[in-house]
């Protein structure tokens, strides 16, 4: 019994050591050599060198001068510590109320956009924490942007045109626009919006 015992415990030691401790170090080492800016956290910085947050968590934006990204359900808002979806149905009134909502408040703030407010500008995504829209939910907000930041809205168009991002691998996702990184440019491009 106890060589039985000596031997599961050395097995034990050595898988802990093993991929406890050998896997992840070597893991962690390749994805900084190889991908140093991902491994940590594909994280964006303003215009004085300041981190401002992750290319791959969304957050909010609320004053006129930027591009808004979709609601988010992941804790109380963009909470990248509570990643989710809210889990509303279709039949849902609480959904229906903040859906109204959102589409009132879209409305009233740009009252010069041509069309119908996109889908996603009032549905979250599964994780809350989407960083992208699509090119028509950016340029839809493109009245609002120019007019609050002073400037004509073919520059900030053009400015959404050259950040979209096609299909992963050319066949994956839809082209889209990643929310966060456009307002960094466009503070770096037509400086701060005034708080």
């Amino acid at each position: 019994m106890r060589k039985e015992i000596a031997i599961a415990l050395r097995v034990s030691l050595v898988t802990l050591v093993v991929t406890g401790l050998l896997y992840p170090a070597a893991m962690t080492a390749l994805a900084q050599l190889l991908v140093p800016v991902q491994a940590n956290g594909s994280l964006v910085t303003d215009e004085n060198g300041r981190v401002v947050g992750s290319e791959l968590i969304a957050q909010a934006f609320t004053r006129p001068g930027y591009l808004q990204p979709r609601p988010s359900a992941a804790g109380d808002g963009y909470d990248p510590l509570s990643s989710g979806g809210s889990n509303l149905g279709p039949t849902s009134q609480k959904l229906r109320d903040r859906v109204t909502r959102d589409l009132e408040r879209l409305r009233a703030e740009n009252p010069d956009a041509a069309g119908l407010v996109p889908a996603e500008l009032v549905t979250t995504s599964a994780s809350g924490l989407d960083p992208h829209l699509s090119p028509q939910a950016a340029l839809w907000q493109v009245p609002r942007v120019a007019k609050a930041r002073g400037i004509d809205p073919a520059r900030v168009r053009a400015m959404i045109e050259d950040r979209i991002e096609g299909r992963t691998f050319g066949f994956l996702g839809e082209p889209r626009v990643n929310v966060l990184l456009l307002n960094v440019a466009l503070d770096r491009q037509f400086g701060r919006v005034p708080e």
